[in-house]
């Protein structure tokens, strides 16, 4: 297994086909931009046999094979932020990139641009499809409004972070024939913006587990079946699945039960429509209730006066906890007011689910794959 740490380009891209095409060894995509120690980090806990730099291949010492028929391993923290690999089999990788060209309609030859990293699910996902469809894909080395704009592509990934620096650029996203729009809970008004300014959006939610997106627009993906279990928790099977932690199976056990894997996520099912809630462990308790906190923060995303919204708890010596919106005003000089947001959440959520607190941003701090950061905004909360 080789630890790829190049820049996305097209010797990335040769060894993703290579890799799926079983001609070259499995891909561990890591970005060239980790800090040193998080890159030993990632060496240490997933031990390849060789590493790639621009500089050449060296042997790593104590490093491990990839187990047969695994193509690409996935970094991902989760939410501890201790390196775990999700690996994915060539066989699944290609039947997500496979259903998903389907329910878009994209025809063959028709190009990807790729400009999320590819050490992330998402821009992998990019790669696949685009070896599929039997077209190189466009790969940017970062994210420019105007680059993307002017890309030629027909079809792109973008997290919703992404997609309102599109809009706020003044041009219309309806170059695309298809913006596939996953990593994080997008906010209505989001969507309706882009809608109305002539973009097909389609919204897509999976993980590095799952292969990727492999619920478009509430529907699971041809072959990926979606149930919640009693505990609230949506659970997915299906062949896009990967097959394992890598060198770590406490983690694949604790996670799977049988064909189906446990996310981390809360969700409802309503007219064979997935809905997602928010994390199981990102919730937020008051006075004895339950608030799970992205929900909260999707109907704090609908106010006029909101361009983005998170919700986090805070310790508090009465209710034990105290919700606090974290909002990024849609007009700096007139933001919001926690009277004004409070009233806006009572009449959609229970009481105790609006905010006591009020926490303005003049923007979010983003991770490289483009999603909020959570960890520092809550850090920016307590300041």
């Amino acid at each position: 297994m080789h630890a790829v740490v190049l820049p996305p380009g097209p010797a990335l891209f040769d060894a993703v086909r290579a890799a799926l095409g079983g001609d070259g060894p499995a891909v561990l995509p890591l970005s060239p931009a980790l800090p040193a120690a998080a890159l030993r980090a990632a060496l240490g806990a997933l031990r390849p046999t060789h590493v790639v730099t621009p500089e050449g291949v060296r042997r790593h010492p104590g490093g491990v094979p990839a187990p047969d028929q695994v193509a690409v391993v996935i970094a991902t923290s989760g939410s501890t932020g201790a390196p775990k690999g999700a690996q994915l089999t060539a066989e699944a990788l290609r039947a997500s990139a496979s259903a998903s060209l389907r329910r878009l309609g994209a025809q063959p030859g028709e190009r990807w641009l790729c400009c999320l990293p590819p050490d992330h699910i998402s821009g992998m996902q990019v790669l696949v499809r685009s070896l599929l469809a039997g077209a190189e894909p466009i790969v940017h080395p970062g994210f420019s409004p105007e680059a993307v704009l002017s890309s030629g592509a027909a079809h792109v990934s973008l997290v919703p972070t992404q997609l309102r620096r599109l809009l706020g650029h003044g041009a219309g996203p309806g170059v695309f024939r298809t913006i596939l729009l996953g990593g994080a809970a997008a906010a209505p008004a989001l969507l309706t913006a882009a809608r109305d300014a002539g973009a097909r959006v389609v919204t897509s939610y999976g993980m590095s587990e799952t292969g990727g997106g492999c619920v478009y627009d509430g529907v699971p993906l041809d072959g990926v079946d979606v149930k919640v279990g009693a505990d609230g928790r949506i659970r997915i099977a299906g062949p896009v699945l990967f097959s394992g932690y890598r060198l770590r199976p406490d983690l694949t056990g604790a996670a799977l039960e049988g064909d189906w894997f446990v996310t981390s996520d809360l969700g409802d099912l309503s007219g064979g429509r997935l809905g997602v809630l928010g994390r199981a462990d990102d919730v937020v308790n008051t006075g004895g209730n339950k608030v799970v906190a992205a929900e909260a923060a999707g109907v704090l995303s609908g106010h006029p006066a909101v361009a983005d919204a998170a919700v986090v708890g805070r310790p508090d010596p009465e209710w034990g906890e105290r919700v606090v919106a974290v909002v990024v005003p849609a007009d700096p000089k007139a933001p919001p007011t926690l009277a004004a947001l409070r009233a806006y959440a009572k009449e959609r959520l229970p009481a105790y689910a609006a905010p006591k607190e009020l926490v303005l941003l003049a923007e979010f701090p983003l991770l490289p794959n483009g999603k909020p950061d959570l960890q520092a905004i809550r850090r920016a909360s307590y300041k």
